[in-house]
């Protein structure tokens, strides 16, 4: 029979009406010759009542979890003692029960996912995406695809495909290769990302452009990423940089509003990169609660304190009392993110208790004006090498946020945006300038004529990253359209003008046919789902994801093949003893 409607949407209009429902029997319980049964599709879930005179009884009684059934019988409210709101204010009385399948006993049990294994949740991936946490998320990731199309489609916006298989480039991380059989010895890469076809779309007149696009990457893995993943790839034409981030706010601000009900103030406030890494030691800070660094380089250099006197940066944060222990794992986090140490002082009236405070007796006034640190409170300090100073205080920061729930008193969704990366960094094991984005990114105009001079480090890259509850959840820039102006950016990374060519010949070629002023951005799909809907990890956001090690324990993947399959595209396999 055609079911009535799905367990969800049922409404009260359907109270002493017969329906038919259909669904996987979450639970059945035996009581004084009654049986209870729970059945749930993934709109709800909903009571049925076997009375031992009916029908229905000895059908009911086979049923065990997660039996497929069907049950017809009246939809009825339940005694108001028992009613609880919504869906458990009704139930049904079942007039007939039919098994549609039998299922083995559940390898764990549905109920207690949350507190399984990783692992063996994802060997049984398809049991537990039926558990309604998991099918809120991918509900709500749906719900996201469907208010991204309708507003792009809104704006113009057109929607195109590019390819799965193309060539090696050196964006940064490890491509996926593809022997090609047709070709022998040569390859195709897996896309990083869709960068250069997206910017030929521009040079072909497309204006503007979206996809939600596969992309591969073969890197080590962390909580927010994997190695096949999806990014929301856009990319518009004639544009400046207000206009694209205009655009991205309020395509964020529609995708909360229509997914989730939430509105997001517009214009998300926007910060330096420097300024983000000097108050909050990252450039994806949490703002959801405000804990800044003061700089206090200048009032120990010179100094007595021979660990802070030289020190190219000197960082402190206020943070509540500590006890020891909690201030030996906070130098044990500090540590693990490059610092030499985390040094430590305890406000006590007009000056300081305990760590370091026999060397800032001088300084401690000046001290607890800076960091209005309260009576009690505790100043941490990192100091060293600018960058590992601010990045290990950063660190801290957010160890700070979970060991006293800080963000607990802001807002439940920040978005920002940080921009004025720099264009270029400097890779001390190699020697060399690298580009800190990638190399189709704008540089300032101002510092254009900073390129392949001692100052290249100062160049201001047209970038920006956006920014949601300390997670980058999309990163873009304007574009170089200028020919002669991507001949400097590849020569500062040290590419020979053959070099460039091999890698890419067919851009660089492109980019001589009238490119238009253009520039875009790529949202980390996966990454923004995960953060909406409170999940852990993007694999609670991902249907069939891998686990931490890369591997598909459902579909066991990677696995070998057979030595034809390797005989038809050339290649054979050499096994390392370790």
């Amino acid at each position: 029979m055609k079911r009535t409607a799905m367990i969800g949407h049922l409404t009260p209009a359907h109270a002493g009406q017969t329906v038919t429902l259909q669904g996987w029997v979450n639970r059945r319980r035996d009581l004084g010759g009654l049986i209870f049964l729970e059945l749930r599709d993934r709109s709800g879930l909903v009571q049925v009542q076997v009375e031992p005179d009916s029908a229905a009884f000895a059908d009911a009684d086979r049923l065990r979890a997660e039996y497929v059934a069907e049950i017809e019988g009246i939809y009825q409210a339940r005694p108001e003692s028992q009613r609880k709101g919504g869906l458990a204010d009704y139930e049904v009385i079942a007039t007939r029960v039919k098994v549609l399948n039998t299922a083995k006993t559940t390898p764990f049990e549905l109920e207690k996912g949350d507190s399984v294994a990783e692992d063996i949740r994802l060997k049984f991936r398809y049991l537990d995406l039926r558990r309604p946490e998991m099918q809120r998320n991918l509900v709500l990731r749906s719900k996201a695809v469907a208010a991204v199309t309708e507003y792009l489609d809104r704006e113009g916006f057109v929607q195109v495909e590019t390819p799965m298989l193309t060539k090696s480039t050196p964006e940064g991380a490890r491509d996926f290769l593809v022997p090609s059989r047709q070709n022998p010895g040569e390859f195709y890469a897996l896309p990083q990302s869709p960068q250069l076809f997206k910017q030929m779309l521009m040079i072909a007149g497309y204006d503007r452009y979206y996809q939600l696009a596969r992309c591969f990457r073969d890197e080590d893995l962390r909580a927010d990423r994997q190695p096949d993943f999806t990014q929301l790839d856009m990319e518009m034409s004639f544009v400046e940089l207000d206009d694209v981030l205009s655009t991205q706010e309020g395509l964020m601000a529609h995708v909360f509003r229509e997914t989730m009900g939430v509105e997001l103030p517009v214009p998300f406030p926007r910060m330096a990169y420097m300024d983000a890494m000097n108050l909050y030691g990252s450039d994806k800070p949490d703002l959801r609660f405000d804990l800044k660094f003061t700089d206090v380089t200048d009032l120990f250099q010179g100094g007595e304190f021979k660990a802070f006197a030289a020190a190219q940066a000197v960082k402190v944060i206020a943070a509540p009392e500590l006890t020891r222990k909690q201030i030996d794992e906070l130098e044990r986090i500090a540590k693990q993110n490059g610092a030499g140490g985390l040094a430590w002082l305890k406000r006590d009236g007009d000056g300081f208790t305990g760590g370091i405070s026999k060397f800032v007796t001088a300084q401690a006034a000046e001290l607890i004006a800076r960091t209005g640190v309260a009576q009690g409170g505790t100043l941490l300090f990192t100091a060293g090498e600018w960058k590992k100073a601010v990045g290990a205080l950063g660190a801290v920061r957010l160890a700070l946020r979970d060991l006293f729930d800080l963000a607990a008193g802001g807002p439940q969704f920040h978005v920002s945006w940080v921009t004025e990366f720099p264009q270029l960094e400097f890779d001390d094991e190699s020697g060399t300038w690298t580009y800190m984005h990638h190399p189709f990114t704008a540089p300032h105009p101002d510092d254009l004529d900073l390129f392949g001079t001692d100052r290249q480090g100062e160049i201001r890259a047209q970038a920006y990253d956006l920014v949601l509850n300390g997670f980058e959840v999309g990163g873009g820039s304007i574009r170089i359209h200028d020919p002669a102006v991507q001949a400097k950016m590849f020569q500062a990374i040290g590419f020979s003008a053959e070099q460039a060519r091999e890698k890419f010949g067919f851009f660089m070629d492109a980019l001589e046919y009238g490119t238009p002023p253009h520039g875009g951005i790529a949202w980390g799909f996966d990454r923004l789902i995960m953060v909406m809907s409170g999940a852990s990890s993007i694999r609670e956001v991902i249907a069939f994801p891998k686990n931490n090690r890369g591997v598909d324990l459902m579909a066991l993947a990677p696995s070998p093949v057979e030595p034809g399959q390797l005989a038809d595209v050339g290649l054979s396999v050499a096994v390392s003893a370790d």
